[in-house]
């Protein structure tokens, strides 16, 4: 019949179970929900900041706003182009 062992076995098997999903969980899917969320939210931010440079009167201001953004962000905003680069990384040597 069914006896104390088999019900050790199948508790066992659950638990097991129940643990391999928590560590799927944890390892997989969160950091890449966690992950999908903050580049959703980027993403809408700089809709948003590019929505709002949009509608500055002048390219004078549109300029000095993207300076701006790009120095905050630790770029190096480049006048001549209105680029914005990465600063270049200093070797120690």
């Amino acid at each position: 019949m069914f006896g104390i062992l088999d019900a050790l076995k199948i508790g066992g098997g659950a638990a097991a179970g129940f643990l391999g999903c928590l560590s799927i969980n944890a390892l997989v899917w969160q950091p890449s929900a966690e992950r999908e969320a903050r580049d959703a939210e980027r993403a809408s931010l700089q809709a948003a900041t590019n929505i709002a440079i949009g509608e500055l009167s002048n390219e004078a201001d549109k300029a000095r706003v993207r300076r701006r953004l790009c120095i905050e962000r630790g770029g190096l905003y480049l006048n001549a182009s209105g680029e914005c680069r990465e600063k270049p990384v200093a070797v120690d040597g």
